[in-house]
């Protein structure tokens, strides 16, 4: 049966929202928002699962903001605090609500993280204790505010925890209690997570009121990721990657045209731990490979530097641990490494879902060891296909076969034996304005174009550009003759909060 469309005019959003919606191209709702918008807005608990790129942010963002502005909430109490794993996904929330909250008076956000200086502490305890609507936080950060009695959360109403499963595994479970404490009774709680493990049940058991449950499948890469691998020793990783990004090799499917623009010049590769992504990097760069390195020992300076030299292209190539997994918006990326096998299916899907966007193709290649031969069957199964398989490069020796026995070599490697041959490598308007926006609305749906507002907190920014005090707003603008860029709709993904945990 097919699923019905919801139009964004449909929900029980209020016309301030539905205006800023109409301005960025926004029309129709992606599933998880159709689900949760008017269950959020009359009150209801959330237990949202839904992978990265969905449209979660939104989903919640847009039905808060709207009861926010609907009024009957304290002006000097924090009213809404949304919890984040990470900095750069806590930046990306606030962005977001600078676009969704662009008509909304008095409505305003903090994001609330570590990794600054003291200066920026001090900003925060101010909008803090004064009362800022809507505080986007790591736990890490927030508990150290309620320590030091900087912030309130006795009147709170909305308490949202954003990528719970992330935050499980990065340690905050007790904090994550902790800051619970400090809510009221009647607080709304929401939570979403990529997946449903049982300590996430445990955790929404514990926080969530008679909830309701919105589930939406895993979907499967894109098509126009041509997906492939090598089976390899953890030895010959590094040599692999050497002839990769040698000009003179070619990957099978790669186009033989000259004209072609080189896909190494827009990589990302990602690695579980940190401490590989530096020594990856080292050795990139012994090669001449204009790199830079991404994980949870940088400060946050250094890794809004980095982010901007990728992103600007003055880096060619970004070697990460799942830190840019989720939520990044770049959308030329040509080609995305794994240089080892990701422990989910959903993090497989995270990861190569970098690459073709925005109508382009893209690449996705997967260095599989003997020991990663179980999680990968695991990534084919969920596929429902064989992931071509490459052949090893010339001189680096032979590869491991991959057949029946690859369950008893994975679980040998996992035991530390070494199979035979390989080597472990260390590796706000007038009443007529309003309704040109709603006739502006309908009409636009009557045309056919239908737009999602989908999870990309830093698009919706940059489309905006607008600082959510309204101090530089016109009095009236005319905004249904304003024109912006349509707002593209990437995938959500995941920094870590490096002062709490290690990748």
């Amino acid at each position: 049966m097919e699923d019905k469309t919801t139009y964004f005019d449909e929900t029980l959003l209020n016309d301030n929202v539905l205006d800023a919606l109409y301005d960025m191209h926004f029309d129709v709702c992606t599933p998880i928002q159709a689900a949760c918008i008017d269950p959020i807005i009359e009150g209801r608990d959330i237990m949202g699962v839904a992978q990265t790129g969905t449209g979660k942010t939104a989903a919640y963002l847009l039905p808060v903001l709207s009861r926010l502005d609907d009024g009957g909430f304290p002006e000097d109490a924090v009213n809404c605090l949304v919890m984040s794993p990470t900095r750069e996904l806590a930046q990306q929330i606030d962005q977001a609500m600078q676009g969704f909250g662009y008509y909304l008076n008095d409505i305003s956000s903090l994001a609330v993280y570590g990794g600054n200086d003291g200066g920026r502490y001090d900003q925060e305890v101010a909008a803090l204790r004064k009362g800022a609507a809507v505080v986007i936080a790591t736990p890490g950060r927030l508990i150290s505010h309620l320590q030091m009695e900087n912030l309130d959360l006795s009147r709170l109403s909305f308490f949202i925890l954003d990528e719970a499963d992330r935050m499980l595994d990065m340690g905050f479970s007790e904090d994550i209690l902790k800051i619970a404490k400090n809510i009221p009774e009647s607080c709304q709680t929401i939570m979403f997570s990529a997946t449903m493990p049982d300590k996430i049940e445990q955790l929404a058991k514990t926080l969530l009121k008679n909830p309701i449950n919105v589930k939406i499948a895993v979907s499967k890469p894109a098509e126009k990721i041509a997906q492939s691998a090598f089976l390899c020793y953890s030895s010959q990783k590094m040599r692999i990657l050497g002839s990769i990004f040698d000009k003179s090799y070619k990957l099978p499917g790669t186009s033989e045209s000259s004209d072609d623009v080189s896909p190494l010049q827009r990589v990302i590769i990602f690695s579980g731990k940190k401490q590989r992504v530096k020594e990856i990097a080292r050795t990139l760069q012994r090669m001449k490979v204009n790199c830079g390195e991404m994980h949870s020992d940088l400060s946050q300076a250094e890794r809004d530097q980095i982010m901007f030299s990728f992103k600007s292209g003055e880096t060619d190539v970004l070697v990460a641990t799942d830190i840019v997994a989720r939520g990044i918006d770049i959308d030329d990326i040509s080609m995305v490494i794994n240089y080892d096998v990701p422990h989910d299916v959903e993090d497989y899907v995270h990861r190569i879902g970098r690459t073709a966007r925005a109508e382009r193709d893209g690449m996705a290649v997967t260095l599989v060891a003997p020991e990663d031969f179980f999680l990968f069957r695991k990534i084919e199964s969920f596929l429902a296909k064989d992931i071509e398989k490459n052949p090893m490069p010339e001189g680096l020796g032979q590869a491991p076969e991959y057949d029946e026995d690859a369950r008893r070599s994975s679980k040998q490697a996992r035991n530390g034996k070494t199979p035979k041959g390989e080597r472990h490598g260390r590796s706000k308007g007038d009443g007529k304005q309003r309704q040109g926006h709603r006739r502006g609305r309908n009409n636009r749906r009557k045309e056919g174009d239908g737009s999602h507002a989908g999870d990309s907190a830093q698009t919706t920014a940059e489309n905006t550009n607008q600082d959510n005090t309204q101090k530089d707003k016109p009095k009236n603008p005319k905004r249904y003759d304003r024109k912006r860029k349509r707002v593209r709709t990437p995938e959500e993904g995941l920094p870590h909060d490096s002062e709490r945990k290690a990748d």
